[in-house]
């Protein structure tokens, strides 16, 4: 039988606490581990929507060595200071910090991104490193993403501040979908962009545009794992 990837020459074999940590799915390591979610980011493993995959599965499905995050994983447990664990907090409360935190933020973020995408298609477009149908792709998003927050706004969110956690499965699976729709929208924003990566001569306006992208890439993702890995999964186990 072929070896593993976990035990092929060149990649360390993990002790117990590290393969604890393999075993875990990302969205409860992002929940537990302060500072997880930055090692997820550098590793490009999606703890929002691929919550459920463990370090493992996650890992080996791009080609990375599991046991090099898990390290990463386990010095943070060590160091890190105490983030908030909203798991232990009443649903009224996470969600009244979604509302302020992400949704306000998201609309604020949105008109500012595409208002400066506009700008470098438009004066740096002729460039084969121009991020050329950004804008289009910020505006789809917005819309898309305006359309998903009305609908917690105005329909699943009362519904679990009344208490009705279970039967909140319907709109919970339905926002599920579009949260995966939003994975792959940013999958398409880092290839349109080469990694929210400017060129080494970008100007000004390009360099805030991908400052920008990568706070909202950052904020999206974190948006999402606190409603698929937090409220969402707090609602249905009421």
């Amino acid at each position: 039988m072929n070896p593993t990837l976990l035990e092929r020459p060149g990649l360390a074999q993990p002790d117990a606490s590290k393969h604890n940590l393999l075993e875990q799915s990302l969205g409860q390591l992002a929940c537990d581990i302060p500072g997880a979610s930055r090692v997820f980011h550098e590793f490009n493993l999606d703890f929002c929507c691929g919550g459920q995959k463990t370090l493992r599965d996650a890992a080996l499905g791009k080609g990375l060595d599991p046991v090099q995050i898990a390290e990463a994983l386990h010095l943070l447990q060590d160091s890190a200071a105490r983030q908030h664990d909203w798991r232990d907090e009443p649903s009224e409360q996470l969600i009244a910090h979604i509302l302020t935190r992400y949704h306000a933020r998201h609309r604020e973020q949105l008109p500012e991104l595409i208002r400066l995408a506009c700008r470098v298609e438009q004066v740096h477009g002729a460039r084969n490193t121009c991020p050329n149908g950004l804008a289009d792709h910020l505006r789809d998003m917005q819309q898309e993403l305006e359309g998903h927050m009305l609908k917690e706004e105005q329909v699943l969110f009362p519904m679990l501040q009344q208490g009705l956690g279970r039967r909140a499965a319907p709109p919970i699976h339905v926002l599920r979908l579009e949260h995966e729709q939003h994975g792959e929208a940013l999958e398409k924003l880092l290839v349109l962009t080469d990694h929210i990566t400017p060129p080494a001569d970008a100007c000004n306006t390009w360099r805030a545009l991908y400052r920008g992208l990568s706070e909202f890439r950052d904020d999206l993702m974190q948006h999402i794992h606190l409603e698929n890995n937090v409220l969402f999964v707090n609602a249905l186990n009421a």
